[in-house]
């Protein structure tokens, strides 16, 4: 296969299904990797509205493909419509990749790990004994609530629009690990003093993706501590406007190009069997971005 548009009979299909989706850069990362690695698949987007997944879900295994990745809206839904779940996507309760295997969809989740792998490769970031902060309570935040308590993090905090749904979470994340986990509302009592002591604030909502501009209007930066490293699970544009009020009240900041690159690495491997080139797919993926940032 020499590029990612020459399809041949034998052509295997994977790609994206999400709401929107026309913005992501798994195709590049996943075309430029099956490329190096000599296989005859390609990775495509796929706009499944929401209302149509299970649809989606049946027209998987009907076409043959190999599997797809799953995001917003979709992961949490996903879960509830597959033939089994890996360990990881049922403690997760949220899936963000599908493989059809002997006529079974199984679903399985690399969004915590990718993202515990972002952390510790690009900001050598230490989770055991931290306090964090987690603002969302979708699929991504599920993720990652879960997988930061597993791996040792002391104390998580979920802030979400709608309040129960984060306590909701919260109370999965402590009856699933031990982990003291608390919901928040979005009151400056509630949410000031979370913000000031946390070693790692992660934004997991999809407020100010690409195209959008939108802000956490809710959320004060001035409330911000300098030792704390800041997170967005957005990665275009870069950065946010989230990642910009935490740099100048001093922060270490992340953006989430990291986590699609480790997930999409995990996920990789899972479909393929064979190790994920990931400098491949890394430089897929600051090309990508790079092209739509000037474009």
């Amino acid at each position: 296969m020499s590029n990612p548009l020459t399809i041949t009979a034998n052509t295997k299909f994977l790609g994206i299904m999400g709401y929107p989706v026309a913005h992501s850069l798994s195709p590049t990362m996943h075309n430029a990797a099956f490329i190096n690695s000599g296989l005859d698949w390609v990775y495509l987007t796929f706009a499944v509205s929401p209302g149509q997944l299970v649809d989606a879900l049946r027209g998987l295994k009907a076409l043959g493909m190999i599997g797809a990745n799953v995001t917003i809206p979709h992961k949490e839904e996903a879960a509830l419509h597959v033939d089994e779940l890996s360990p990881e996507a049922k403690l997760i309760g949220a899936v963000n990749v599908l493989g059809v295997k002997e006529g079974r969809l199984i679903g399985h989740n690399t969004d915590g790990i990718g993202f515990l792998q972002s952390l510790q490769q690009n900001a050598q970031f230490t989770v055991k004994g931290s306090k964090v902060l987690i603002l969302g309570a979708g699929g991504a935040a599920r993720a990652i609530a879960l997988t930061l308590a597993s791996f040792g993090a002391a104390q998580i905090g979920i802030a979400n629009r709608t309040w129960q749904r984060g306590m909701d979470l919260a109370q999965v994340v402590k009856h699933s690990t031990g982990v003291e986990a608390r919901g928040l509302n979005l009151e400056p009592m509630d949410l000031e003093p979370w913000v000031k002591e946390a070693d790692l604030i992660v934004q997991a909502s999809s407020v100010g993706m690409h195209p959008e501009s939108e802000e956490l209007k809710w959320f004060n930066p001035q409330w911000l501590s300098a030792q704390t490293l800041v997170c967005d699970l957005i990665y275009n544009p870069s950065p946010t406007r989230f990642l910009k009020l935490a740099s100048a009240r001093g922060c270490r900041t992340l953006d989430g190009l990291g986590m699609l690159l480790y997930q999409g690495a995990q996920g990789f491997t899972w479909w393929t069997g064979l190790e994920a080139p990931v400098g491949v797919m890394q430089q897929a993926l600051l090309e990508g971005r790079a092209a739509i940032q000037n474009y």
